[in-house]
């Protein structure tokens, strides 16, 4: 077991409280709303809800963005164990974690966000679990960027054959020929812009689509009692 497995409260370093403030309001979310999908995650997933491009295709879907900017794998485990998926039965979970894991492994990364898989998959036996691989960080290239994709390819490998798990690439496009992000994509060369995230966001979109689509399907030939 690795730090990165391990439920812990993130360290209220400002002194104001507003890591426990944010769970505590995501918690309150859970018994006034009824999702069909979640977004999970840390500041990538957080800064996606403050584009035209969430409130345009995503808003439609009836999604709640609990995500946290700094948070890291057991941040989000934490939260996950302690209230955030209850009284929800969203039909997908999109996660996005690891990205500030910055002092771990990529093994001891890809065993936090899996940990987080099964916690998901626990609480919510029925939900699709939708992983977008995690995005290259900085303008130039550099070791974070590299262990994100030594991530990648763990998770690709380890998700082989988990039901209803699904693995998205979603970097194509971000990393320019001579190597560079550009901060047109992501204006600090880890968050994205409005043009990046219809470049990142689109194949989520579009699974996610399909899945409440079949879901709207096999709702419809059920039969009526």
């Amino acid at each position: 077991m690795t730090s990165t497995t391990v439920p812990e409260i993130c360290k209220d370093l400002d002194g104001d409280d507003r890591w426990l403030s944010i769970h505590k309001r995501f918690v309150a979310e859970c018994k006034e709303k009824d999702p069909d999908v979640m977004f999970i995650g840390d500041c990538v997933l957080e800064s996606l809800q403050f584009t035209d491009y969430w409130n345009q295709q995503f808003v439609p879907m009836h999604c709640l963005n609990f995500s946290i900017c700094t948070d890291r794998t057991q941040n989000i485990l934490w939260r996950l164990q302690n209230g955030e998926l209850d009284n929800v039965q969203p039909k997908a979970v999109v996660l996005h974690a690891g990205t500030n894991n910055i002092e771990d492994t990529a093994d001891a990364v890809t065993d936090g966000i899996l940990e987080l898989v099964r916690t998901i998959r626990q609480k919510l036996p029925d939900a699709y679990i939708v992983l977008p691989t995690l995005l290259p960080r900085g303008q130039q290239p550099n070791r974070l960027r590299d262990k994100n994709e030594q991530v990648n390819r763990m998770l690709r490998e380890r998700c082989v054959g988990l039901c209803k798990v699904q693995i998205v690439s979603v970097d194509g496009g971000l990393i320019q020929t001579d190597g560079t992000i550009s901060h047109h994509d992501m204006f600090d060369y880890l968050n994205l812009t409005n043009v990046g995230c219809k470049k990142v966001f689109e194949p989520i979109w579009d699974l996610l689509h399909q899945i409440l689509t079949e879901n709207e399907k096999e709702r419809d030939l059920t039969p009526s009692e």
